[in-house]
């Protein structure tokens, strides 16, 4: 199965998954929200991944944070 295939598999998959853990009382809003977190999780590793990421202490000198 191509690379893209698989990703879009993987994302449905996901998507159910998601949605059978979530509450029967569960709004569009509470199911967008999982939806970012996850984005947002998935985006951050993959950027640690890539080196993209800053080291704390060099965060907290940037910004005049005790170390």
């Amino acid at each position: 199965m191509p690379q893209l295939m698989q990703q879009v598999a993987n994302v449905k998959h996901e998507a159910y998954r998601l949605v059978e853990t979530m509450p029967e009382n569960a709004t569009w809003e509470d199911l967008m929200y999982q939806i970012y977190v996850r984005q947002a999780i998935e985006s951050g590793l993959k950027d640690s991944d890539m080196g993209k990421t800053i080291d704390v202490k060099e965060v907290r000198a940037r910004f005049g944070l005790s170390i």
